[in-house]
């Protein structure tokens, strides 16, 4: 059942490569879109048959492939994975739907999409380290592509900085794999094999540390973050959907499964440090936007402002703060490509991203009234305004982290604030005030163009009402996950003390012995 997920967008994307040109001509993205709208309903489906209350894996599907190297073929899904697969799902379709139809090399363009979708829903599923480096890997070759061909002026300068970023981050994300597997003594890379085997707090440091940069680089956590802007400013607009709302999320799902579940000993020992880092990303991104005069800079700087709050939330480590998490994620997912696809509307219609140039798009008459309207929308719900699916995920990262870390979650609040200031600049700059004659006449912008972010739009408004809806996917597994990981810390902090030279027992024995036989 999970298979499906990952083999049908890849069998549709040889399927496009080997039809001949003369069956493909005006018909390369609507078997795309066939082909993602199938992906989407059998998601729904699965989400259907998905049960709630169950927190362990579900559909497994497992077949045996390298075991000499201990690679299997092993799938599962559960409530951290499950809305990550639905949010992958849809973006994938609303990417392919706002493609332009008249690009160049469309067959190319969309074999490497299906290519990327699937290799990002193996990489949610994988249950075998190695499986999950692999498609972890895939999805770095279509993405590279697609900048360095579909790209803007400065796509090969992007494509590379991506590619080479990428690129160290599976190196040591590889080795910490390997590294755990040969300490742990296993010939296997299967998850469930290497959780239950406990290695030294030292080496579970290194090992995690190594994870931490290496999945820091995709999130991306500053200082580690330079080769987003730049990636998202040359993308096209449906790759900047994609990279913002869902392959982002692969470093903070990597972190949380395969960080915080396999050295949760560890962790708690880093999770302070964790911690001012997210307050680094937080403001650092948010004052960064504030600087910025392109509406994409200033977009792909808030993501990076935004992912902070996965990381405070996942410093915290309570299953309330894991579970804001995976709203986070969401939340961000759905914004973030919400704005982006706004943002490519404008670009699309005026021909630049300029703040500074453009004025009064709001404009009833003449402007991009609705644009402007959703525009609004976006802001005010990454801003955090009630009613929006974004109040919902930082209330729950603020209410859970600042009994943690009141410091660190009241500094990241000042970000949420400052969040507002930078769309309040964007918004006051490129739709109020008066339209110049050089924007005079914008080109109509079809129902064609509105309808993903007016989906989209309605996503946020919805699960920002009815927060269930997004969250009761995970929360009996993320209960299992924070219940596992107090567990073994608080076996670790019982195995330190026992073996204490002298007990607390002891300590406290000496004294009353000295004090009625001074």
């Amino acid at each position: 059942m999970l298979s499906l997920l990952i083999w049908v967008p890849i069998m549709g994307a040889i399927l496009i490569a080997v039809l001949p040109q003369s069956l493909l001509v005006d018909r390369a993205r609507q078997i795309a879109l066939a082909i993602a709208s199938f992906v989407g309903i059998w998601t729904i489906y699965l989400a259907s048959q998905f049960s709630i209350g169950e927190p362990g894996l579900q559909f497994q599907e497992s077949l045996p492939w390298i075991e000499s190297l201990g690679l299997t073929y092993q799938l599962g899904v559960d409530g951290l994975s499950m809305p990550l697969i639905m949010i992958n799902s849809l973006l994938s379709w609303i990417a392919l739907y706002s493609s332009d139809p008249n690009l160049n090399r469309p067959r190319l363009y969309y074999i490497l999409l299906l290519i990327l979708g699937g290799a990002v829903a193996g990489a949610f599923l994988a249950q075998n380290l190695l499986l999950f480096f692999l498609f972890y890997e895939v999805e770095l070759i279509p993405l590279y592509l697609v900048i360095a061909i579909w790209g803007g002026a400065r796509r090969g300068y992007a494509a590379t900085k991506f590619l080479i970023y990428t690129a160290v981050s599976g190196v040591l994300i590889l080795s910490a794999f390997f590294g755990l597997s040969l300490l742990s003594g296993v010939s296997s890379f299967d998850f469930d094999v290497l959780r239950s085997h406990t290695l030294p707090l030292t080496t579970q440091l290194i090992l995690l540390v190594t994870l931490i940069v290496g999945f820091g680089i995709k999130i991306p956590i500053v200082p580690l973050h330079t080769w987003l802007p730049d990636a998202h400013v040359e993308a096209p607009t449906p790759v900047s959907v994609l990279l913002a709302g869902v392959l982002l999320k692969l470093g903070t799902y990597g972190l949380l499964r395969f960080g915080f579940q396999l050295f949760p000993e560890a962790w708690s020992v880093v999770a302070p440090w964790l911690a001012w880092l997210a307050v680094l990303s937080v403001l650092y991104g948010s004052l960064a936007a504030i600087a910025q005069s392109d509406m994409k800079k200033i977009v792909a700087y808030s993501s990076v402002g935004h992912m902070g709050f996965v990381i405070l939330a996942s410093a915290a480590a309570t299953s309330l703060s894991l579970l804001g998490t995976v709203a986070q994620m969401i939340s961000h997912g759905l914004i973030s490509a919400l704005l982006f696809l706004l943002v490519g509307v404008v670009y699309s219609k005026t021909g630049t991203r300029d703040i500074n140039v453009l004025r009064g798009l709001l404009s009833p008459e003449r402007g991009l009234p609705l644009i402007g309207s959703l525009m609004v929308m976006g802001a005010m719900a990454s801003a955090g305004i009630p009613g929006m699916v974004g109040f919902i995920a930082e209330f729950i990262v603020y209410r859970s982290s600042l009994p943690i870390f009141p410091v660190q979650t009241l500094l990241c609040m000042v970000g949420t604030g400052l969040t507002a200031v930078y769309f309040l600049i964007l918004i006051n700059r490129v739709f109020f005030g008066r339209l110049p004659d050089s924007l005079a006449n914008l080109p109509r912008v079809r129902w064609r163009d509105r309808l993903p972010a007016v989906a989209v739009t309605a996503m946020v408004i919805f699960l920002g009402i009815q927060p269930n809806w997004m969250l009761r996917w995970s929360e009996m597994t993320i209960r299992a996950i924070g219940a596992e990981s107090a567990e073994r810390v608080a076996q670790m902090k019982a195995a330190d003390v026992a073996t204490l030279p002298i007990t607390i027992t002891e300590i406290t024995e000496r004294e009353e012995s000295i004090i009625l036989n001074p």
